[in-house]
Order: C-alpha cells, then structure tokens, then sequence
C-alpha cells in the first residue's frame, strides 16, 4: 500500500495496526472469516470506480460491459450454488437484503414472525430497535425453554396465533440446524410466506453440511462475508415468479447504484464456494466447531442448547459466575475476540448479557485443528473460570503461540 502509505499515514498506520491484530489475535467471532487474496484484490479494484446503475443489460450508464459480465457471473454462480431460479446480488448487506423482501411483500402493520433475538434471532427480524419492527407488527417464537432448541409445534401453535403475512427462519446465534421442510408446511398452513435469513451458515449449505432452505422458501436472504468467506455484501435468491419485484425494490426502490467492487468480490467468493477444496475447509468447521463444543463442556462451562450443529456454540458465562461482558472483556486481554450475547430468557440486559457467542470459521482459515481446539477449549474455559485478579499472562502466551503457529493465509509481511 504505497500510495496510502504517502498520501494519508494516519489511515496507513490504522489498516496497519489492524493487520497486527488479526495476525497476533484468534477472531473466535462467529459472523468474521478471513477472505482470499483474489477476494481482496477484486474488492481494492478499479471496479469501484464505474457507476452502473441498473442491472446488466438495462444500465442508465454507458462504459457498463464489463460491469455486466462481473454481475452476471456473481448471479449466474450464486444461482447454481444453491440451486435458486432468480438471485439479485446488489444489497450492500443483509438487513437492507431483508428489508428489500420486506417491501416487496408486505404492507406497513402487516405482520411477522421471528425468532426472538435473545433467543437467537436478529434485529432485523422485528426487534423494535430495527425499522423492521418498527413498521410492522413483529412478533416471535422462542426456543423451548427445557431444551433451549426450537420446537416446531410450539413454532406452529405461535404461527396459528398469530397469523403473520411473512415467517421468517435463520438467526445470528441459534446453533442447531433448521428444519425448513417444517416451517413450509406452517407457512402453507396459516398462509404465509416464507423467508430464510442464512447469512449465518450458508457456507455450511453450499459444502451440503446443512439442509438447503432454496426449495422450501419464498425468498432466501444471505451476506457474503460469514460462513461463505467472501466480501461484506448480501443478495437474494428468489423464485421467478418474484424475481421482478424483487429487482425493482432494490434498484430504484432501495439503493441508488450498486458497489460493483464489492459484487466482483462476491463473485469471486461464490467461484470459491465451489471448490472441493471449500467443501473441506467446511467440513472442518464443523468439526472444529463440535470439539470446541466438547472440550468447552467438559471443562466445566455450560453450552446453551448443550452443543452445536454448526459454526458456532453459545456459552452460558454466568453459570460461572460472570456476565458476558466481562467474558468478552477478559478474553481481549489475552488475544481472543469474541463478542458478549443474549442466551435464551437471560435476566441480563443486552449490553451485559449473560453468555458470549463463539465461532470456528476465521480459526480453521487459519488451519487450526482438532488438538487446537483442545487448546483454545483450556484457555477459554481458564479465563472464563478464573478469579477476578488473576494473572492472565500465561494464558495470553498460549494464545500468542497459536497466531504465531498458524499465521493468517496469504497475508505479505508489513
């Protein structure tokens, strides 16, 4: 980065403080991933330069050819990863993805049903912070509170009470796999439309780790930058039937013109989805996932749901005796990210907590393991558990002997 480096060193000296830090942290944030040197460079491209308002073929600019075969292949790749009819790859992230289906096929005060963000959900499934919520009448299932997993009847029994014009499935911290097949069948019962929020795990869908809620859904919604590990963004997958509507309400209706660096990015990544190479690199998040989980447990740490499926596991910190803030906070201070997070019927507010929210995806980009995961299950569980003036120093060179271990991929040297 020469030229930055000489024309503006404050934001030179800040990209490289950051760079310091991923290297010599472990990101155990479920939601981060370290992207692919071809993802970077197609994102630092000169793409961001050309307006292309539109969409390929029907640009309100002239100079948009190259643009149009950049957007086809994003969409046409997309398309055939998850095996949808219609993909629109221009929302710059997930919530405006998921309002763009909220304006296309609801009306204000038309209500819907999510689930609840303390319990797993996300604030753009009705919470009343989120314009979501704040438009239309949300309300929410819970999980079951014995076994702190969904259960579809109670699922059913909310939706028949509440008759919502739109359900919606997917969460940001629910770490269980989701039974599509019975939220169609409840859709179809009482009415409603169905959209899946994958953002979370579709890395996991596209390697066949976990079911694909395509052909159950009316509209499925995702960002780019978790599980999937590609630029931050979002997009749509839809069925034909809606895939004008859809269009329309995210150009013009939506966003002005689209971040076309950004979308060359994401076609790059949806080329990497379909590698063998990244169906292994999944299968190894799970399995990193599920040893976390274990070794976590068998420490002495309580799992919210007792386990994962996925990427990521909520750890219940207040059995322990702390809040999630706390946790979070102790753990920065030996070179672990996590973030704090609401468990199911926490007493805490949401800016304390009770549990904090862990995942695998950025680790195993790395290429830590199984016996590593034994490792990051001590040192968590240790700091965790520790006393309240305890040295950490100890733990923090286990930490520092990980990153130094397993540097970040394809990353040139400061």
């Amino acid at each position: 980065m020469s030229y930055l480096k000489d024309s503006d060193p404050a934001v030179y000296a800040a990209i490289e403080a950051e760079k310091r830090r991923q290297q010599e942290h472990l990101e155990l944030i479920a939601s981060e991933n370290w992207t692919s040197p071809a993802v970077r460079e197609a994102v630092g491209s000169i793409m961001t330069d050309k307006y292309a308002e539109g969409y390929p073929g029907r640009r309100y600019y002239g100079g948009c050819e190259n643009m149009d075969t950049v957007e086809e292949l994003a969409r046409s790749r997309v398309k055939a990863l998850f095996g949808a009819e219609h993909a629109n790859v221009q929302p710059h992230a997930g919530a405006p993805a998921n309002l763009a289906v909220y304006l296309t096929v609801l009306k204000p005060g038309d209500t819907i049903l999510g689930l609840e963000l303390s319990h797993g959900g996300h604030l753009t499934h009705g919470s009343p912070v989120s314009i979501t919520g704040q438009l239309y009448r949300a309300e929410h299932y819970q999980v079951n509170r014995v076994t702190e997993r969904l259960d579809m009847d109670e699922v059913r029994d909310r939706a028949r009470a509440v008759r919502p014009r739109l359900i919606v499935a997917g969460g940001s911290a629910y770490p269980r796999t989701w039974d599509f097949a019975a939220f169609r069948a409840i859709a179809d019962e009482v009415g409603a439309l169905l959209m899946v929020d994958m953002a979370h795990f579709a890395g996991l869908v596209a390697a066949d780790l976990h079911p694909n809620p395509v052909p159950y859904s009316d509209f499925v919604t995702s960002t780019t930058h978790k599980t999937l590990r590609g630029p931050r963004g979002g997009f749509i997958l839809t069925r034909q039937a809606w895939a004008q509507a859809i269009d329309k309400m995210v150009f013009p209706g939506l966003q002005g013109g689209p971040l076309m660096h950004a979308i060359a990015g994401k076609a790059v990544a949806f080329y990497e989805a379909m590698q063998p190479a990244f169906r292994q690199y999944q299968q190894q998040v799970v399995r990193n996932a599920a040893r976390l989980a274990e070794g976590l447990q068998a420490r002495g740490l309580r799992l919210v749901s007792g386990g994962t499926d996925t990427h990521l596991m909520l750890v219940d910190v207040k059995a322990n005796g702390i809040t999630g803030k706390e946790a979070q906070a102790r753990l920065a201070r030996v070179g672990i990210t996590v973030n704090k997070n609401t468990i199911p019927f926490d007493p805490e507010k949401p800016m304390v907590t009770s549990g904090i929210r862990v995942g695998t995806p950025q680790v195993t980009t790395r290429g830590l393991g199984l016996n590593e995961m034994d490792e990051l299950a001590d040192i968590i569980a240790g700091v965790v558990k520790a006393p309240g003036d305890a040295d950490l120093e100890p733990y923090a060179r286990r930490v520092r002997a990980l990153a130094e271990a397993f540097p970040l991929p394809g990353l040139e040297p400061s």
